[in-house]
């Protein structure tokens, strides 16, 4: 497992501590059923509330409702269009079940016309509702701002996170009163039925000038305001990854970012495929005669939305209006409801343009629970201009520039410029972060939970871990121990430590590194953009071929491997780094390295001279290094002394050059690698999405076999993305190569059509690794004796060139099985002759996602 934790179990974490605080006060709990008087089915979205109050909620699918209040509230209203509205004696302090019947209005029908028959089957061919969407769908481009030449318009962009329904009485708790003022901090204006604590909130406002020819997009952030929420957490790098959360909507896209997963929109090109649609009403709103266009998923498990549309009858046939939800059987952890409101202004040539987005959305560990977590991000747009030609100035620059006082802009500016408002306990969560993180009772209960989470105890300017690497145990080391630590802005922004100390019981060997780093730009080395310098030592065993991405070798997980794995290597590294990012996300980085490595456990380095098996204690290389990387658009999940890239549908490409500097340093080879790969996220729309990677590298010059690629095996029961799961440590080297790997999420597009895994809500996944490679004449041992010769275990060959054929394995696996682990079944589909491989078997992964 990764020592840094992401923002996403963070999330997670606070959620399940919220949903398991017991509710100290006498609470008014009301459940119960809605239906019809005559019919006797279940009404949906019908207004339970408590009289006098502006606590209430909306029925479910299968009308069932539950209101919540501790304030001592004696009725209950339950209201709907077409119905009496009927108002019931409520019990307070208790928990009580109300079920009610509505009676329809009376009316005098003008008309009554009775088909008998069963209900038509819903199909597309002659369906009004279908071939309004497709309407819809053609006019999509001319209805998009960017079919205008110039478009600019001013954008306020609110983000909130709040606790919901935490008890009441708990600020009069003894251990909590001293929190009292955050505590009491509460909403209930904006979620019926339910109590918000405000604990996060950013705004942003912002300029946007956009021109068609040649095209370019220029933003100007000018005010800047968030929550700080001091070492506890890196505030800038949470809201990222929230905002990430809830991307801003754009309904005329094929599919639409929310929740880390892509969603279809309800106009997409192939939506009625996956949509039903039908036509629900005709409105006239000022001017505009509209169509109110309802639509619902055909598989309620899909990544779909359900809800109304409303469309223009001006022959643009626009959206005027969204109002959609989610399913609540949809394939989606954690996400209790989610619901997402757009509303269209129009502009002086008629045309219509986004006033506002609206998504929020609230989640916790249990899917009925009455505690979690609820975030909305609200975006406002103002000053709306179409056509209106500025000068080619106004684009210079990078695509978003921020001026130089946005962040640090008075409450008098904010008053003043705010597209929106705040509620009175949004207003108050700016100063009650701000008191909280300076509580010392509060740091120490961060720093548990940053210990628990990331595995680092917190001593202000270091900290200490990973915890999950203090012990661990391999053939050669035995049982070993590990204490390490690290530095942390507090101490300095420049300056940068790192360092651990290890103990190998068996083989009686101390290992160590320390490393020191000092920022170029003043700014934090683990935040973008990087530009620091940085020199290091490290002395540690290593297993050749492991490269577990991510992951510490010396974790206690990985501890357990399968096979025979007592090949190491005692490894010396003296490293001088400088690495240089860019804003358009371009970097380089320049290396310096000295390598000393000796074999361990059952390795040994051989070669032959004059006919003589000649035994080598250790190989010495100097290399130097230069590693050109471009990711553009690429963005982070931030911590405070950590990051980690996001995936996206933008590739990454990276080009190294190494260079063995033969008699400098102690280096005994000349020789020369060039390497190259490239990657991306595909999204395949309600397929998922596949993560595909191309790499290939090729070794200039005579080098021995510790030299060349050692290509990454795992032996561990972990699966792991990007080594060969069945492949064993130093089973095969090359001089040059060739690699395809692909990773295919289907997000359950499969096993949401099957009843069982519908309800168990898994999903699919398959894989594929091709390896092409060889090893040329001149590096080849057995021509060239002088050469260290492979790896032999009891006589046979263990280390192996790749021959005519590539190497290849595949994987078929259900992921999602509890919302966190992934299980795989690999195959290794040739080479199995080799000893003591697997042709087939049962990885495992850790994953938590949405």
């Amino acid at each position: 497992m990764n020592s840094d934790i992401t923002y996403k179990r963070l999330l997670l974490f606070i959620a399940f501590v919220f949903s398991s605080i017991t509710l100290f006060a006498q609470a008014t709990v009301v459940t119960g059923t809605v239906t019809d008087a005559n019919t006797r089915k279940p009404l949906s979205f019908v207004t339970v509330a408590f009289t006098g109050s502006s606590i209430g909620a909306n029925t479910d699918d299968n009308g069932k409702y539950t209101l919540r209040t501790t304030k001592p509230l004696t009725q209950l209203s339950i209201s709907f269009v077409g119905y009496k509205t009927a108002t019931l004696s409520v019990v307070p302090g208790k928990e009580q079940v109300i079920n009610v019947k509505l009676f329809p209005e009376a009316k005098q029908l003008t008309e009554v016309v009775v088909k008998s028959g069963k209900k038509p089957k819903y199909r597309n061919r002659d369906n009004p509702a279908v071939e309004l969407i497709r309407q819809v769908i053609a006019h999509k481009e001319q209805n998009r701002p960017e079919a205008y030449n110039f478009v600019e318009y001013k954008e306020y962009d609110k983000t909130q996170m709040s606790f919901i329904n935490v008890s009441e009485q708990l600020s009069e708790r003894k251990f909590f009163k001293k929190y009292k003022f955050f505590l009491d901090n509460k909403d209930s204006t904006i979620l019926p039925g339910k109590t918000l604590l405000p604990v996060y909130l950013d705004e942003k406002l912002s300029q946007t000038y956009y021109r068609k020819h040649p095209e370019k997009t220029k933003t100007l952030i000018l005010g800047q305001k968030s929550v700080n929420f001091g070492s506890f957490m890196d505030s800038e790098g949470f809201g990222t990854y929230l905002k990430r959360m809830y991307n801003p909507i754009d309904i005329y896209q094929n599919n639409i970012f929310l929740m880390t997963n892509n969603f279809l929109s309800p106009i997409a090109d192939g939506g009625p495929t996956f949509y039903k649609y039908f036509i629900t009403d005709t409105l006239q709103v000022g001017n505009s005669k509209l169509i109110q266009l309802s639509f619902t998923p055909r598989n309620t498990t899909d990544m779909l939305f359900e809800g109304d549309i409303y469309i223009t009858l001006d022959g643009n046939y626009a959206v005027q209006q969204v109002r959609m939800t989610i399913n609540k059987n949809i394939n989606l952890n954690w996400v209790r409801t989610m619901a997402i409101a757009l509303d269209f202004e129009q502009n002086p040539d008629n045309r219509w343009h986004l006033s506002r987005s609206d998504v929020r959305a609230d989640f916790g560990t249990s899917k009925k629970g009455n505690h979690g977590i609820f975030a909305e991000r609200t975006i406002t747009f103002k000053n709306y201009l179409v056509n209106n030609s500025r000068p080619d100035t106004t684009y210079d620059g990078e695509a978003t520039e921020t001026v130089p006082d946005a962040k640090s802009r008075p409450a008098t500016y904010w008053a003043e410029n705010r597209l929106d408002t705040l509620s009175k306990a949004e207003s108050r969560v700016y100063k009650n972060i701000d008191s909280l993180q300076s509580m010392p009772s509060f740091r120490r209960t961060a720093d548990i939970v940053t210990l628990l989470l990331a595995g680092y105890k917190s001593f202000g300017k270091f900290e200490v871990g990973p915890a999950n690497t203090f012990y661990s145990f391999n053939p050669v080391e035995g049982f070993r121990l590990r204490l390490g630590g690290r530095t942390t802005p507090e101490l300095s922004k420049r300056y940068y430590f790192e360092t651990y100390a290890a103990y190998g019981f068996k083989d009686e060997r101390w290992k160590y590194f320390l490393s020191a780093t000092y920022s170029l730009n003043n700014k934090s080395i683990y935040k973008f953009p990087q530009n620091y310098i940085r020199a290091s030592f490290q002395r540690d065993t290593k297993i050749p071929g492991a490269d577990l991405q991510f992951v510490q070798e010396d974790n206690f997980l990985l501890s357990f491997k399968r096979g025979n794995n007592d090949k190491y290597l005692y490894n010396d590294f003296y490293r001088l780094d400088y690495v240089h990012e860019f804003e358009n996300h371009f970097s380089y980085t320049l290396g310096l390295k000295k390598w000393t490595q000796s074999p361990a456990g059952s390795l040994y380095f051989n070669n032959f001279e004059n006919g003589r098996l000649n035994s080598i204690h250790d190989l010495t290389t100097t290399e130097a290094t230069l590693s050109l990387r471009y990711a553009p658009h690429e963005q982070f999940y931030q911590g405070k002394i950590y990051r980690i890239p996001i995936p996206s549908k933008y590739p990454v490409i990276s080009l190294d050059y190494t260079a063995g500097l033969k008699n400098v340093l102690g280096g005994e080879y000349n020789y020369q690698k060039l390497h190259a790969s490239i990657g991306r996220r595909t999204y395949l729309s309600q397929l998922g999405y596949a993560d595909i990677t191309v790499e290939g590298a090729n070794i200039f010059g005579q080098a021995p076999f510790p030299l060349l690629e050692i290509h990454r095996a795992n032996q561990t029961y972990a699966y792991d993305l990007d080594s060969y799961n069945l492949m064993n440590f130093m089973e095969f080297v090359s001089d040059h190569y060739a690699a395809l790997n692909i990773d295919q999420h289907f997000m359950g597009f499969f096993f949401n059509k099957i009843p069982l895994f519908k309800r168990l809500k898994w999903r699919e996944t398959a894989s594929l690794k091709v390896l092409y490679g060889g090893i040329r004449d001149e590096n080849n041992p057995s021509i060239h004796p002088d050469l260290y010769q492979f790896p032999i275990s009891e006589g046979a060959p263990i280390t192996y060139s790749l021959g005519s054929k590539p190497y290849v394995e595949g994987s078929v696996g259900v992921e999602n099985i509890f919302k966190f682990i992934r299980v795989d079944f690999v195959k290794r589909f040739n080479y199995l002759d080799h000893p003591d491989v697997p042709s087939w078997g049962i990885r495992t992964r850790v994953k938590f996602d949405f």
